[in-house]
């Protein structure tokens, strides 16, 4: 009885010992997950930073315009028409940064588009390559099994 549970042992090992397992494939997924990520926030970071630099600039502007409004005037009706041309200024500018934050946010989509239909088709192609090469190994592990 002992005898024959030493030959299932042994059995087992055979068994797992001519079906090995590739750990590449784990470490190229890995590798191939982390460059994804990187890329991804490069694109994240640089539509960030795009978009610090619109708010500064429309900040700035806003600033200035405001100092130009509060300075003193002659007539009281100038207040009304500094008033006036500060918000008719203020709505073009703000129709500006509008479209021009749009345009981050369009290159965003677009570039993360592209990161990802590129990954897509890399992976399909690695899993493919992958599938194929466990296929022989299979295939040629089982020919040596059966040719014992």
């Amino acid at each position: 009885m002992a005898k024959a549970t030493q030959d299932m042992t042994a059995m087992f090992k055979d068994v797992l010992g001519a079906f090995p397992v590739d750990t590449s494939a784990f470490d190229d997924a890995f590798k191939n997950s982390a460059a994804l990520n990187e890329k991804l926030t490069t694109v994240a970071l640089g539509a960030a930073e795009k978009s610090s630099e619109i708010s500064t600039k429309w900040t700035k502007d806003t600033l200035a315009k405001l100092g130009d409004m509060s300075k003193a005037k002659e007539d009281p009706a100038d207040y009304a028409k500094a008033m006036t041309d500060f918000a008719s200024a203020q709505a073009e500018v703000a129709a500006e940064n509008m479209a021009a934050f749009a345009e981050v946010a369009k290159k965003v989509q677009m570039e993360t588009v592209e990161l990802l239909m590129s990954a897509g088709k890399e992976a399909s192609e690695e899993a493919t390559a992958a599938v194929k090469k466990a296929t022989n190994d299979v295939t040629a592990a089982a020919k040596k099994a059966t040719s014992k």
